[in-house]
């Protein structure tokens, strides 16, 4: 028999403002600890040295997940101009170095090919797998490999400051699966100066912004308290996208039960993803069928 998992039945978003020096899986540890939560996950790894936006869903509003990893998100970064290191960042070795530095305006000229949809190849140090294997582990056993191009949507990307001519701030909106870090390689090879990210900051992701995140210390200091359970945002945020219908009372339980039943919208096209709600209750996610909602997910009544 399966042993039952230990913690409270609560669901939600807590948004983390991640601290450098950390990994995403510690501070989702860390909040469910703090929450007493049977079940918690995140939407979108950052790199231990990076900070910001960490949304972390708890219980029911884990079902959501996907929907935030799939939206559009914002950095901040600073690149390193002159050195291109092994890891495409801060942390790893310098192994080029140049004396060129480009222009305010060679930069901005530079940020053109970086923008819409464009292909990216993942830096050496990266979770993507190769034969079966991390990349990161075979970058640290000296192995050099031929990742695969990624396709990646790049909604802006601003440069919006210049501390000195070793160093640019850039801004940049992104769909999933984008890594930073390979945005900071290859644009200083476009400028022929070479580059890596030196900081690196999520600002949104999706509806979630880092003005409201809430940090490690203070999660710590509120740990198993009322006033942490306030920093809650509810399950249905994570559905933001989505457009939402209503069902009558009647169709709870068969939605519930993973069947089809009547929902109530409009200016909806068939076969739309959308998800319900009754009371205000988030009840499921499916597709809208010409006044029929048929359940893809659905959210357990007790854990609201």
């Amino acid at each position: 028999m399966a042993r039952k998992r230990k913690g409270r039945d609560i669901s939600g978003w807590l948004v983390v403002d991640k601290p450098a020096g950390i990994t995403s899986t510690t501070v989702v540890g860390k909040v469910r600890w703090a929450l007493n939560a049977k079940k918690a996950g995140h939407a979108g790894t950052l790199d231990p040295e990076a900070t910001g936006v960490l949304a972390v869903a708890l219980g029911e509003a884990t079902k959501t997940v996907p929907y935030i990893t799939d939206a559009l998100k914002a950095y901040t970064f600073m690149v390193r101009l002159g050195q291109a290191t092994n890891t495409d960042d801060a942390e790893g070795e310098v192994i080029k170095t140049s004396d060129l530095r480009p222009t305010d305006d060679q930069i901005k000229d530079a940020l053109a090919p970086f923008i819409g949809d464009i292909m990216q190849v993942p830096p050496q140090f990266s979770a993507v797998k190769v034969d079966g294997q991390r990349a990161y582990k075979k970058a640290r056993d000296g192995e050099e490999m031929e990742l695969a191009a990624r396709p990646l949507w790049v909604e802006e990307l601003l440069l919006i400051d210049r501390p000195d001519e070793d160093h640019v701030v850039l801004e940049m909106t992104c769909g999933k699966g984008g890594y930073v870090r390979s945005i900071a390689r290859d644009l200083g090879a476009a400028l022929g100066c070479y580059g890596h990210v030196l900081q690196l900051r999520r600002i949104w992701s999706g509806p979630f912004d880092v003005e409201v995140g809430i940090s490690l210390d203070r999660i710590d200091a509120l740990a198993k308290t009322p006033e942490l359970d306030a920093h809650l945002q509810p399950l249905e945020v994570g559905l933001a996208d989505l457009p939402e219908v209503t069902c009558p009372a009647e169709s709870v339980v068969k939605l519930r039960n993973g069947n089809p039943a009547p929902v109530i919208g409009s200016g909806l096209e068939y076969g739309e993803e959308v998800w319900a709600s009754h009371d205000g209750t988030p009840i499921a996610v499916g597709k809208y069928l010409g006044g029929t909602l048929q359940p893809s997910r659905v959210f357990v009544a007790d854990s609201m």
